[in-house]
């Protein structure tokens, strides 16, 4: 791994991470913006707060180097469902539909690029 890879990994990761955690930190605060777009898409508004404490867990489970790739896996689910609330509720496809999928790629693609043991597993094609 060169260093270049090590800090492209790292920068990425924080970007998503930093995302991650203002999300998870407005459910948990259960501001009144977290709130009324959970009820925008059809989930009722007292579920913020549990949703804020799962989003929290697979953060700190991702940070963790010996379990990051299961916080990536976990955060995979997470954002496929929402991902399928988007579609459920009709959104725009580049900018609801596939965001979470964006985020999804910068935590697996940092992850690639910071962990030798998944590049191994999942190497490109040369």
């Amino acid at each position: 791994m060169t260093r270049f890879q090590l800090w492209s990994g790292r920068t990425l990761s924080a970007l998503a991470v930093l995302f991650l955690l203002f999300d998870a930190t407005i459910k948990l605060l259960q501001l009144p913006v977290a709130v009324e777009g959970t009820k925008k898409l059809g989930y009722p508004g007292n579920v913020v707060f549990v949703l804020g404490v799962i989003q929290l867990i697979c953060l700190i489970v991702y940070l963790i180097p010996r379990t990051a790739v299961l916080g990536a896996i976990l955060w995979t689910g997470y954002l496929g469902r929402a991902v399928a609330t988007h579609v459920r509720v009709g959104n725009p496809l580049f900018t609801h539909i596939l965001f979470p999928t964006y985020i999804a790629a910068l935590l697996w693609g940092s992850l690639w690029l910071r962990e030798r043991r998944l590049r191994a597993l999942l190497p490109t094609v040369a």
